[in-house]
């Protein structure tokens, strides 16, 4: 996997779409394209509230990325410095085996190119030591990007915290 990872703190996250605006602007995504999106969950009741959650979802940037596996022409690459997979533009013929391989249908058709893009977590930004454009642009702060040990370890205290706190109600 990618070195990176973005979080989304659901509890933050408005569902207010600036992160897909930022990306959309960033990267020059067509209409009917989007690299990373806005999920939207429930409703769920919570302690008998109905209550709608947010994830942003960007590319995994997986390990054994299927993408890779299914390019014909070695387009999709995966960079060795930090594991960020991409789209060498020029290589691709717009066959779109990666976007039938991709489990979460993360690449996307460019009509405008003929070719397929996906979600590179703004490479050239991370380069200049910026964070992704969907992270800089969120108002409340819901996206966070970082090394995945560093959010894994977050996701775990936080996790553990709730647990905490539920215990701790119910046995009061």
């Amino acid at each position: 996997m990618g070195d990176y990872c973005i979080y989304t703190d659901p509890q933050k996250c408005i569902a207010c779409h600036s992160c897909e605006v930022a990306c959309k602007s960033e990267n020059n995504v067509p209409s009917g394209a989007s690299l990373g999106k806005i999920v939207i969950l429930g409703p769920k009741l919570v302690d008998g509230i109905p209550k709608m959650s947010s994830l942003f979802i960007p590319c995994f940037h997986c390990e054994d990325a299927w993408c890779i596996n299914a390019c014909p022409t070695e387009a999709i690459r995966r960079r060795d410095k930090d594991g960020l997979v991409y789209i060498l533009e020029e290589l691709c013929v717009g066959c779109k085996a990666c976007i039938m391989a991709c489990p979460w249908k993360i690449p996307q058709w460019n009509p405008e190119t003929g070719k397929v893009m996906k979600c590179d977590m703004c490479m050239d930004r991370i380069d200049e030591g910026k964070k992704p454009a969907c992270v800089s642009s969120c108002p409340t702060n819901a996206l966070e990007f970082g090394s995945r040990c560093d959010m894994s370890h977050k996701t775990r205290a936080e996790y553990g915290k709730n647990l905490l706190k539920k215990n701790m109600g119910a046995a009061a």
